[in-house]
């Protein structure tokens, strides 16, 4: 039978990968109430359709920091995408860029970026950076990132330290090694192992360090993982150039605003000044308009890129994006609107 939701690519991989594998892609923290709030939220809002509006032409094109994409619907930054395909982010990027839209690689891919740009060389690419505490690292990874076409630098500032993800504590798992090793370690897999060296993480990183990222690289900086009027404030005053509203998919700090329930805040905080995106509990695309009705530019979307990766590698990838982007494209039809990218959808809080 067909997969015909996102659903049906989440049960198909939980029934495919290896255990320690599912684990380590579905874990939350703790009592994973974030991981979970994140979908639960966007059942809350209702949409309010608006008829009788000609929708013969509906237009799901918008722009992310001047670079146009195919819909409003991109791919957020996950690790170790060869836990799922043998391929790995080689070909997230061939779905990404045969999708027209933006895929955020991580700092912790399986892959080489050498390899991921080559696999999908006309592919809008942003980078993620964990900030390592040896700031000549941090300043050859940029350089590097940028010599290869990367459009973007992302900062993850959630994770000061790894949350406590009870699933890989059960399954015995440490982050750096034993999960690599477990799933990854075959003799033929021959020299992938290097890009697997999970690096420290800077627990010291602060906001005045952000003029020494600027120095270093042409790049717009996005911060990935506010949540908050306050750090919105603090991210446009140090002259950001986007904000991503999320809170690591619940994989930090458990009992946090769902990320839908945090975009609002953060949207007025900045006052139009930055663009603002999402990610976390992106399953459908009602959340897509519903994220781009209160105020996203545009939705990044995590674990069902690799659900899709576990389905089909590549086209797995592919068959996910077209899902989204159909059902996005109902919604709109549906709703009355046009043209993406301009939040006139309105919608209602249930209580």
């Amino acid at each position: 039978m067909p997969l015909v939701c996102l659903t049906d690519f989440r049960e198909h991989a939980r029934e495919h990968l290896s255990k320690s594998t599912w684990d380590f892609i579905e874990g939350g923290a703790d009592d994973c109430c974030t991981r979970d709030e994140n979908m639960a939220a966007f059942k809350k809002i209702r949409l309010r359709p608006r008829y009788l509006k000609d929708v013969s032409k509906v237009d799901m094109r918008t722009t992310i920091q001047g670079a146009e994409i195919s819909a409003p619907i991109c791919i957020a930054p996950t690790g170790f995408h060869r836990l799922a395909w043998p391929d790995g982010e080689m070909s997230t990027a061939r779905a990404a860029q045969a999708a027209s839209i933006c895929y955020i690689t991580s700092t912790y891919a399986s892959c080489s970026l050498e390899d991921i740009v080559a696999a999908a060389p006309r592919g809008l690419r942003w980078f993620q950076l964990y900030v390592h505490p040896n700031r000549q690292i941090n300043k050859q990874m940029i350089q590097k990132v940028e010599s290869l076409g990367f459009k973007a630098l992302v900062i993850t500032v959630d994770v000061p330290k790894v949350g406590n993800r009870r699933n890989d504590i059960t399954n015995q798992v440490d982050l750096m090694k034993k999960l690599l090793l477990k799933d990854l370690g075959s003799p033929e897999m021959g020299n992938v192992m290097p890009y697997f060296q999970m690096s420290p993480i800077d627990p010291s990183i602060c906001w005045e360090d952000l003029s020494w990222f600027q120095s270093m690289t042409r790049l717009p900086i996005i911060l990935k993982g506010i949540l908050t009027k306050e750090d919105a404030e603090l991210a446009v005053k140090h002259n950001v150039h986007g904000i991503i509203v999320s809170n690591h998919g619940g994989r930090q700090l458990d009992e946090v605003p769902a990320s839908i329930d945090a975009l609002t805040e953060v949207v007025a905080a900045v006052k139009g000044k930055v663009e603002v995106y999402l990610d976390g509990g992106i399953r459908t695309g009602n959340d897509v308009l519903k994220a781009l009705a209160l105020g996203a530019k545009c939705v990044f979307v995590g674990r069902p890129i690799l659900w899709g990766l576990a389905y089909k590698g590549e086209h797995g990838v592919k068959e996910v994006l077209d899902i989204l982007k159909n059902e996005f494209h109902t919604s709109m039809t549906l709703t009355g609107k046009q043209v993406s990218g301009i939040n006139e959808v309105t919608i209602k809080q249930c209580s």
